[in-house]
């Protein structure tokens, strides 16, 4: 797993979100021979390292606050033919997490990127979830407040995926809430909490059960698997609108953007630019 002489490699290796268990054994090895160890918080990391014997590991903190500065130090280490191993607290690096634009500015400064792959709270709380999984949609914390949550509950709400987000243990009951509102009080939902740990618990059912459930002060980590939006109540043109403001959003022309919804939705051509039209990019 070393990078060829002279040339560094950087590699995301993904760490226990409970069981300390669930460290591979090709993690062990990569973190044991690695030059530098980026990493979410430097405590932790080294309290894992010493679980699996590893001592003198040479440590650089990587945290939301400092990964953008923080990439010119690991660049200098692959300059130099050296492997540089990224990980965060718990999970897969740059999923909620530090590690996405370190991957960025290694990839742009001319150096491969590789992975270790492994524990994932999202994938776990979905596969386990019941709720199906051939199209699914990665949606992280929800907008605090305001209209930007408004908003992203809105473009969620008439989502045909599976919806993973997450959310903290204060908020889950308001944010349950805000999702049956938004939703449909019927829609199945899938509350799974401190999963692979001691205390995991997996909650099933319906928006209005949960929320009602969730008035019940709960702790630690939670993963929320919510169901898609029913595929027969998605062409409508309120629909229609919502799409196509998310595609305008991202740059596409009317034009490009009434093509784009009318493949994703199977309606007109027509029928999507005359609602382009009276659609203004957000």
């Amino acid at each position: 797993m070393s990078a060829p002489s002279g040339v560094g490699l950087l590699i995301l290796v993904a760490t226990p979100i409970g069981n300390l268990g669930d460290l591979s054994q090709r993690a062990i090895e990569v973190l044991s021979t690695a030059a530098l160890i980026a990493c979410e918080d430097t405590r932790r990391t080294g309290r894992l390292l010493s679980h699996v014997g590893i001592t003198g590991s040479n440590l650089l903190r990587v945290d939301q606050h400092t990964e953008e500065g923080a990439a010119d130090k690991v660049i200098r280490h692959l300059s130099e033919g050296a492997t540089v191993a990224v990980v965060t607290d718990a999970g897969t690096p740059g999923i909620s997490d530090p590690g996405e634009r370190l991957v960025r500015s290694v990839l742009d400064a001319g150096f491969e990127v590789s992975v270790v792959p492994g524990p994932s709270s999202p994938v776990a709380a979905l596969v386990m979830s019941g709720l199906p999984t051939t199209r699914w949609c990665m949606e992280g914390f929800l907008p605090r407040s305001g209209a930007a949550r408004t908003g992203r509950l809105a473009e969620l709400a008439v989502e045909e995926r599976t919806i993973v987000l997450f959310e903290a243990p204060h908020r889950l009951e308001a944010t349950l809430g805000d999702l049956a509102e938004a939703f449909g009080a019927e829609r199945p939902v899938v509350v799974a909490r401190e999963v692979t740990k001691l205390h995991e618990e997996v909650w099933r059912g319906s928006l209005s059960e949960a929320s009602d459930w969730a008035a019940t002060p709960v702790k630690g980590e939670i993963v929320l698997v919510v169901g898609g939006a029913s595929p027969s109540a998605g062409a409508d043109d309120d629909r229609i609108r919502v799409l196509l403001a998310e595609a305008r959003s991202t740059g596409a022309s009317t034009r490009d953007a009434a093509d784009e919804v009318a493949r994703r939705l199977d309606v007109s051509r027509r029928r999507a630019y005359r609602l382009a039209l009276e659609t203004p990019a957000s």
